[in-house]
C-alpha cells in the first residue's frame, strides 16, 4: 500500500514537472541559445503601443507567393496572424488588449548567439533618386527587370556542378549555369532583351538602390516610381563599406553609408572598380499601384513599416514572427535613443545571416538613410514563438 501511494506520488510529481516545463521554442543553428523568459522580464515591455504592431502583424504573416522565399512559416503562426485579422477587423483595440494577444499567445525567447550575449543590428532604408524611365546623357545607368531565365534557387534544390553557395542560376538548353555577374551585365551581358526598366544618373545610385533592395525614382515631370525586389543573380555579396575600410585604415564603426557613397562619388573610375567587386546583382520590378504613403515591399510581400519592420534571416525565422528589440541607436542628429518595441519580420537580406542578426527598415528618403548609415549597433533579440508550435 505505501508503494502504491509512493508511485502515485512519483506520478503526479512527473506530470506538475511536464505542465510547468518550458513551452516548445524555435529551432536554432548550433551554438546559438535561446532562453525563456516572461514578458514582466523584458524592460519597457508595458509601456510599448503594442497596437502598431499588431496591426502590422494582422496585415498577415506574408503575401503568397511572398518576393523572397523563406523557411516555411508554422502552422500556429499562420493561425496566430489569421486570429489578428478577425480580431482588427472587429474595431480599433486597446492597448492592454493588444499586448495581452501576444502575451497569451506566444511564449518569449531571448536570443543568444555563438560566443556573443546580443545580436547586431544594422539599419537600411528606401532610397529616393532622380531617374528617367528612357537612357540619356543625364540618366545612362539602367535598371534590369528580371531576365526570364533566372532561376532562384529554393530551400532542398540539388543543382549538380554548381557551386553550392550560388543563390541563383541561368536555364540554358545545356542546363543550369552561373549567372553573369556584376563585370559581365556592366558590360552588355543583357543588352537587346528589352529589360531596361529605368535609368539613373550614375552606378553609385544603382550600388544604393541594390544594396537597400527598393526604392523610388523621381522623373522629370515631378512622377515617382516605385521599384520593389525582383530577383538577383545569385552571385556571393560582398560588403564594399567593409572593403573600402580595410583598404584605407577606416575604423568600421566610422564606415557610414554616407562616407561610402561620399568616396564613391568623387571618383567615377575608383567607383566602377570597387563596386564590381561585389558580383551580386539585383533586379527589379515597377510597383505603380503602391500608394506614395505606403512603405515599400519587403521579401514578405508586404509594406514595410518605419522602426517597426525588420529583416531577419529567412533561412532562421519565417515572416511574421513579432519580435522585441532593445537598443540604443543614433537619432540622425547627433543623439542617441532608447529602441525598445515590439517589431515585425517582414523582410530579408543577403547580409542578414544568423539568429541575431537583423537590419531595421528606418524609412523613406534622404533623412532615414543617414540614420540609417549609422545603426551598427548591438541590441537584445527576444522572438515571440507561438506556444501551440512543437520544436
Amino acid at each position: 500500500m505505501t508503494r502504491g501511494l509512493g508511485r502515485i506520488a512519483l506520478v503526479a510529481a512527473m506530470l506538475s514537472a511536464a505542465m510547468t516545463q518550458a513551452p516548445a521554442g524555435p529551432n536554432l543553428p548550433p551554438g546559438a541559445r535561446a532562453e525563456v523568459i516572461s514578458p514582466g522580464a523584458i524592460p519597457g515591455w508595458p509601456d510599448d503601443d503594442h497596437r502598431i504592431a499588431l496591426t502590422i502583424f494582422a496585415a498577415g504573416c506574408a503575401a503568397d507567393p511572398p518576393l523572397r522565399q523563406g523557411v516555411p512559416i508554422p502552422a500556429a503562426l499562420t493561425a496566430v496572424c489569421a486570429e489578428a485579422g478577425r480580431l482588427t477587423a472587429r474595431g480599433p483595440v486597446d492597448r492592454t488588449a493588444a499586448r495581452r494577444f501576444f502575451e497569451e499567445r506566444f511564449s518569449f525567447w531571448r536570443i543568444r548567439p555563438s560566443g556573443a550575449e546580443g545580436g547586431f543590428m544594422t539599419g537600411y532604408f528606401e532610397p529616393e533618386f532622380e531617374g528617367s524611365l528612357t537612357p540619356s546623357v543625364q540618366f545612362p545607368t539602367p535598371l534590369y527587370a528580371r531576365p526570364a531565365d533566372l532561376v532562384t534557387r529554393l530551400a532542398g534544390d540539388a543543382w549538380p556542378g554548381l557551386e553550392p553557395a550560388l543563390s541563383a542560376a541561368r536555364r540554358t538548353p545545356r542546363g543550369l549555369e552561373p549567372y553573369p555577374d556584376r563585370t559581365a551585365i556592366e558590360s552588355g551581358a543583357l543588352d537587346g532583351q528589352g529589360l531596361e526598366i529605368a535609368w539613373l544618373r550614375d552606378p553609385v545610385d544603382r550600388f544604393v538602390l541594390q544594396v537597400q533592395g527598393s526604392g523610388r525614382v523621381r522623373l522629370q515631370d515631378g512622377r515617382v516610381v516605385r521599384l520593389v525586389y525582383s530577383g538577383r543573380n545569385g552571385h556571393a555579396y560582398t560588403s564594399l563599406g567593409r572593403v573600402l575600410s580595410e583598404r584605407e585604415n577606416i575604423p568600421p564603426a566610422e564606415m557610414t553609408m554616407d562616407k561610402l557613397v561620399a568616396r564613391l562619388k568623387a571618383d567615377a573610375g575608383f567607383a566602377r572598380d570597387l563596386i564590381r567587386l561585389n558580383r551580386s546583382f539585383v533586379f527589379f520590378a515597377r510597383k505603380d499601384d503602391l500608394p506614395a504613403e505606403s512603405g515599400p515591399i519587403g521579401g514578405a510581400g508586404l509594406p514595410l513599416t518605419p522602426l517597426r519592420s525588420i529583416a531577419v534571416d529567412r533561412a532562421i525565422w519565417p515572416y511574421g514572427l513579432p519580435a522585441w528589440i532593445d537598443a540604443t541607436i543614433p537619432t540622425g542628429s547627433g543623439d542617441m535613443e532608447r529602441l525598445s518595441r515590439l517589431m515585425i519580420a517582414q523582410d530579408t537580406g543577403s547580409a542578414i545571416v544568423g539568429p541575431s542578426r537583423v537590419d531595421l527598415f528606418v524609412g523613406s528618403g534622404q533623412a532615414a538613410g543617414h540614420r540609417a548609415g549609422l545603426v551598427r549597433h548591438s541590441f537584445d533579440f527576444t522572438v515571440l514563438w507561438p506556444r501551440a508550435e512543437a520544436r
